[in-house]
């Protein structure tokens, strides 16, 4: 059973920067692809973007209202993916999601309960 959990998430003034940490257990192999999404407030449930992810091989992309501020990154020896978020604004006020989609047999998608995030101006 694959888990996620989230951690990192709070209030930060505009400028300045946070950490969100994702730590995963149970099975996640080189069929699955690590990643960032989040939705913000005034979205409804489904509608998640992708913010960030990481092929097994370490191939990152990036939305593009993000590059350059953001930064993905994984460990696998302790299950670990970052996202190191510089220079926020109030548009990056989120809830933010990781997640891990997995090529098995059949397509399956992982997540995290969330963790919020929130830029003040």
């Amino acid at each position: 059973q694959v888990r996620l959990v989230e951690s990192g998430g709070g209030s930060v003034q505009a400028g300045g920067s946070l950490k969100l940490s994702c730590i995963y257990s149970g099975y996640i192999s080189s069929r699955c692809v690590m990643g960032w999404y989040r939705r913000a407030p005034e979205k409804e449930r489904e509608e998640r973007e992708l913010v960030s992810e990481i092929a097994s091989d370490g191939t990152a992309t990036y939305a593009e209202n993000v590059k350059g501020r953001f930064t993905i990154s994984q460990d696998n020896t302790t299950k670990a993916l970052y996202l190191q978020m510089d220079t926020l604004t109030t548009e990056d006020t989120a809830v933010y999601y990781c997640s891990a989609g997995c090529k098995w047999k059949t397509y399956t998608e992982y997540w995290g309960q969330g963790t919020q995030v929130t830029v003040l101006s």
